[in-house]
């Protein structure tokens, strides 16, 4: 990006207030949008600003079902031939509980629409599936879980892998690990995430190409065809199961915590990438990425999943002293003071040769910060810390 180019970051709220976004958008000259949640790119924002001519870096609200619909996506897939795991679309609780039959536990319970990461529910007995699934029906996740899919329950490790596309060009956008639960050792509720580390060594440049060979680039031919082209960031939620990667779900934006890890690792310049990518020039660019590791730990709120304790007092101290960054995800400045204002408040990030040395990093800054409402996993990045450990890495 030029000197003399700015970056104008705008918190609007109602965030499905169009028009206010429009004339913020025209009346500061905006010549990019880069949509950030996923709420506003479901409601159909971005068709929006490009109808006024503005280029904005995401997809449109019919491209965006793949994150807004998991029943949209699983039918994609198998229209597609997309490898995914089997499932049954419920739309009433009598209805699911039937389709419980044709699987075996665990069962996997999603609630169909947007739930902030908290819509997926794993249940080890057909009782627990049961009380679930009225949980969900019952309005535990509001309109999201009007309709319900339940799926086969795939073994494997989980990764992530990202690519941007402007509808044509496929462009791989670094792989990444996150984690779900809320306790350590993978315990607990599903969250947003507690914590991630990017590259993922455990998804090989073999299994890199056969994601995008049999998951991303089938997914973006479909929607060309079927007249919903993809534009923006696809993050493909994988599960590496014995047969290969499975597509698990996708996100239509670069996510929380996966995000803080990418950017510390990107070296291209994001903004020349994502206009490329808005205005259909993909293939006229590159991204290049650190070949160190990033590792970040989110400090949550206490209660977080559920109701998080808001207001704590926050003070850095000397978090930032060093190589790390501390990105702020929730919380607020009250009469000058940093305060906790969101269930995931902060996302400690640091850089390392390997998820070892990048870890012990983060956590030497998630121990300077003064956080005593707040808490955080203890074992991000267990799994290839514990490889590097068995091969001496």
């Amino acid at each position: 990006m030029a000197q003399e180019d700015k970056v104008l970051t705008l918190t609007l709220t109602p965030e499905d207030d169009f028009e206010l976004i429009r004339e913020a958008c025209e009346g500061n000259a905006v010549d990019l949008v880069v949509i950030g949640p996923e709420a506003p790119l479901v409601a159909g924002l971005a068709d929006h600003l490009r109808a006024v001519g503005i280029a904005v870096f995401g997809p449109s609200k019919a491209a965006a079902q793949l994150e807004g619909s998991k029943g949209f996506t699983k039918e994609l897939c198998m229209r597609a031939g997309i490898p995914t795991a089997g499932y049954v679309r419920a739309e009433s609780l009598k209805g699911a509980k039937e389709a419980l039959k044709r699987f075996n536990p665990p069962f996997v319970l999603k609630a169909d629409g947007l739930a902030a990461g908290k819509g997926v529910v794993i249940a080890p007995t057909v009782d627990e599936a049961h009380t679930a699934l009225a949980d969900m029906f019952g309005g535990q996740f509001g309109e999201a879980g009007a309709e319900v899919v339940i799926e086969e329950f795939l073994e494997g490790e989980e990764a992530s892998f990202f690519a941007l596309t402007d509808g044509t060009t496929i462009l791989p956008f670094g792989t990444a690990q996150d984690h779900k639960r809320v306790g350590e050792g993978d315990t607990g509720p599903n969250t947003g995430g507690m914590g991630a580390y990017s590259p993922a060594p455990v998804l090989t440049p073999e299994l890199e190409a056969r994601v995008i060979e049999e998951i991303i680039q089938p997914t973006v031919d479909t929607m060309r065809a079927e007249g919903m082209p993809y534009s923006g960031v696809l993050y493909a939620g994988l599960m590496l199961t014995a047969e290969g990667p499975k597509l698990i779900e996708y996100n239509c934006r670069f996510g929380d915590p996966e995000c803080q890890v990418l950017m510390t690792r990107l070296e291209s310049d994001l903004a020349q990438v994502t206009l490329a990518c808005a205005q259909g020039r993909l293939a006229d660019v590159e991204a290049r990425f650190s070949k160190e590791t990033a590792l970040t730990v989110v400090m949550a709120a206490r209660g977080y999943p559920g109701a998080p304790e808001k207001g704590g007092a926050i003070a850095l101290g000397e978090a930032e002293a060093g190589a790390a960054k501390v990105f702020h995800a929730g919380t607020a400045l009250t009469d000058g003071a940093l305060i906790a204002n969101g269930g995931r408040v902060l996302n400690v990030t640091a850089k390392g040769a390997n998820v070892t040395q990048a870890q012990k990093a983060a956590y030497e800054a998630v121990v300077a910060v003064d956080f005593p409402s707040g808490f955080y996993r203890r074992d991000i990045g267990w799994q290839e810390a514990a490889r590097e450990a068995e091969g001496g890495g």
